[in-house]
């Protein structure tokens, strides 16, 4: 794959998958990092559209028989572009969202790649992400500026460890997981809107406990309603009475707090693309021209031997 049709890896944060999916179109959504799972921690983001886990792939044989037939009107895709994991986990959940009954919209580009790609073979659907252009400029939106070109998509080298996401979900009564690596959904078992996470939080912590002794490296984000919508929504219901002021107050300022951690998310963002290169260069040519560089170099080198 040359570098313009090329993938990046993007970061596992929540300010990253919740502006990718702003330029999706989507609306009414946001995505925050669990740091765990007890039900009062999911209580306090609830609704809870579906979970994004990621965890290092090591490549053995899952025994769990995939569905060979994906459930009528459920979005699965398989994964047919290299890194586009993140992204393909993030459309399983935003496309098997009932936006009927949620205060979620889509969009019109994705509501018309829905409505295009349902009922299309898992590998095709795949294909279909991986053309279409509006997805993969979203994605490849967040990648770190590289100092050089490189022609050749890059492949993990063989000790590179290589991660990975997959999805968990209710859809229609039943608990899923969505990997793209696999033939199709993983059915978990029975589930209603209401007990989902508690079904589905046994099936993340085995996993993680399967790696436990030798991988630390886990990360798990939630997609849930704009919490800045939901409680502005509870602060306008609220009567302007003496017994509500404690309430509105603390409403308030979680409101203040949303947009606090919005603004920053903004700034990351913004980090993360922006090119250090030229900047760097430039310094280095002017601790040359001051005859400054070789001897930071040699101090850096004595400070490294020291510490051997």
């Amino acid at each position: 794959m040359s570098a313009s049709n090329a993938w990046s890896t993007i970061e596992s944060d929540p300010g990253v998958f919740t502006e990718l999916i702003e330029k999706f179109g989507v609306k009414g959504l946001q995505v925050e990092e669990l740091w765990s799972l007890d039900s009062e921690t999911l209580s306090e983001l609830k609704p809870i559209y579906g979970l994004i886990f990621l965890f290092k792939w090591v490549g053995e044989k899952d025994e769990r028989p995939a569905l060979e037939q994906t459930p009528e009107n459920m979005f699965y895709a398989q994964q047919i572009v290299t890194n586009a994991c993140a992204t393909q986990a993030i459309l399983s959940i935003l496309m098997n969202i009932d936006t009927t009954t949620e205060k979620v919209e889509l969009g019109e580009e994705l509501t018309q790649f829905k409505s295009f790609s349902l009922g299309l073979p898992p590998d095709v659907i795949g294909e279909t992400i991986g053309a279409s252009e509006m997805i993969k400029e979203a994605h490849n939106s967040f990648a770190r500026p590289e100092p050089f070109i490189i022609e050749e998509s890059k492949k993990p080298k063989k000790d590179e460890d290589v991660f990975h996401f997959i999805a968990y979900l209710p859809f229609k009564g039943h608990l899923y997981e969505l990997d793209g690596l696999k033939g199709g959904p993983i059915l978990l078992g029975e589930c209603t809107q209401d007990n989902w996470l508690e079904k589905v939080v046994p099936e993340i912590q085995n996993r993680i406990n399967k790696y436990a002794q030798t991988e630390i490296k886990f990360n798990l984000m939630a997609v849930v309603r704009n919490r800045k919508d939901a409680l502005l929504e509870e602060l306008n219901s609220l009567p302007q009475t003496p017994e509500n002021m404690d309430k509105i107050s603390i409403l308030q300022e979680k409101i203040q707090m949303e947009e606090e951690k919005r603004a920053n998310w903004k700034q990351e963002n913004a980090r993360r693309r922006h090119n250090y290169v030229p900047f760097l260069v430039n310094l280095l040519k002017v601790l040359a021209e001051e005859k400054e560089l070789l001897p930071l170099i040699e101090r850096a080198k004595e400070q490294s031997a020291a510490k051997k």
